[in-house]
């Protein structure tokens, strides 16, 4: 008494990528995109560090007897700089994604973004942690320096303001009274 089969219309479970492969290439296509790994990827292609500070508009492919494409990346305004010496580097990794060479030009633009980076308008490097735990002997001086103030919430104030103070005067000297003293 065996059961028949039945065989099911479905195959299983899809993975979420490829129910959105077909659309991602669409839109990367419409930039000039024949690789939307270079947008998906642009952290692993070219490094975190230029990650952060630029994003893949689009490929331009010239016209006429100019071979390879120019890839247009948008950063922000004071990032430009740092971006123009790196456009050397940064063909190299494009190309290496490709495959060949495929990107001539590296172009950076300050304009507003449109279309895949709407939500990426704003590049921000992420913010290194700072120390968590002020050293000892600056909290233990602040402490010393507000024992006298009678209020509670300002003591406890005066001594964060105080031990970060002490902290900072140990590491070495402030980069802005350098300048002053230079001028």
């Amino acid at each position: 008494m065996t059961q028949a089969r039945r065989y099911s219309s479905t195959k299983g479970f899809a993975r979420a990528a490829s129910l959105m492969q077909s659309r991602i290439r669409t839109a990367s296509e419409s930039r000039g995109f024949a690789v939307s790994r270079l947008l998906t990827h642009w952290a692993e292609v070219v490094g975190p560090d230029t990650a952060a500070i630029c994003r893949p508009v689009k490929i331009n492919f010239g016209r006429g007897k100019e071979l390879g494409a120019t890839l247009v990346v948008l950063t922000t305004g004071p990032q430009a700089p740092m971006l123009e010496m790196q456009k050397d580097r940064i063909r190299e990794k494009v190309n290496a994604c490709y495959g060949y060479g495929a990107i001539n030009r590296v172009q950076i633009t300050q304009t507003a973004p449109t279309g895949f980076a709407e939500g990426q308008a704003v590049f921000s490097p992420d913010r290194r942690k700072r120390d968590a735990e002020p050293d000892p002997g600056a909290v233990a001086s602040a402490r010393q320096s507000t024992d006298s103030i009678e209020s509670e919430e300002l003591r406890l104030a005066l001594e964060r303001l105080g031990s970060n103070v002490i902290a900072r005067q140990a590491k070495g000297p402030d980069r802005r009274q350098n300048r002053k003293d230079e001028t």
